[in-house]
């Protein structure tokens, strides 16, 4: 199957997903409806001479019903670096190295990425904390080009996790297709994730997770990262996370941090 061809069936895998979400949602069973917020600051130099500070404040809305779930994320990005680099996808999303420089710092801020995720729980144990996830994700492109690439980037994902005791080791592998443009142009990489997580109590737990992505770009680099962090139910239905980020390449961020709250319905 030739490259154009796998790019066409990964967009009909994701609609397709959506489309069956639209589907399953329908069903007469009670939903459960989670809404977050957050506050992310990272900052790096991505192969450039000087730092990029980017904040992030997402807003977003998680719907479970049976076996499956909906994510819409609505983040708002401030950037400020002297224009070489963009924040495709909002906070740690996509980053790559652009032709287009200032001869001074600016700043850019407004609305990011808005990005949509239809998931479906593949299988789940009966007697143990485990299962398949498969997802689908589109990430329009709502930004301006100063803040993304203004493209659209489609990605489907597994994710299997595996609880022992009160340790919860997880794995993600994904492939995005991603839009490409003449200013910035991207090529389709493969991503995953492993992490662990343990509960420390019945109100907190926490975990690290690695991260990596292929390299994006002839002017980028392969992203591989760290995010440290930990969750603390602060009252019936409502949690507090808090996390650390470390980057381990030029196309990750240095460092950063970021503070999230949720409350569900």
């Amino acid at each position: 199957m030739d490259m154009e061809r796998q790019h066409r069936l990964l967009k009909w895998i994701v609609a397709g997903a959506m489309t069956l979400f639209a589907a399953g949602a329908g069903a007469e069973e009670e939903g459960y409806l989670t809404l977050t917020a957050g506050y992310e600051s990272t900052t790096g130099k991505y192969g450039t001479a000087s730092a990029t500070d980017i904040e992030t404040v997402p807003l977003s809305a998680l719907y479970e019903s049976g076996r499956w779930a909906w994510k819409l994320t609505v983040p708002y990005l401030r950037v400020t670096g002297e224009g070489s680099v963009v924040a495709s996808g909002g906070g740690r999303g996509r980053r790559a190295v652009t032709t287009t420089t200032v001869a001074t710092r600016t700043t850019n801020s407004g609305l990011g990425d808005v990005v949509a995720m239809a998931i479906y729980n593949l299988y789940a144990a009966e007697n143990v904390d485990a299962g398949i996830d498969m997802a689908g994700r589109i990430k329009f492109g709502t930004a301006s080009t100063t803040l993304g690439t203004g493209k659209n980037d489609y990605a489907a994902q597994l994710y299997v996790y595996h609880s022992i005791a009160d340790f919860t080791p997880s794995v993600i592998v994904g492939y995005e297709v991603l839009g490409s443009s003449a200013e910035v142009p991207l090529d389709n990489v493969y991503y995953g994730a492993v992490a662990g997580d343990y509960r420390f109590g019945e109100l907190t737990n926490g975990g690290i997770e690695y991260r990596y992505a292929q390299q994006a770009s002839a002017t980028a680099a392969e992203q591989r990262e760290v995010i440290a962090y930990i969750n603390q139910e602060v009252g019936k239905e409502v949690f507090l996370r808090a996390y650390l980020v470390k980057g381990y390449s030029i196309a990750s961020p240095d460092s950063g941090f970021g503070l999230t709250i949720s409350a569900g319905y």
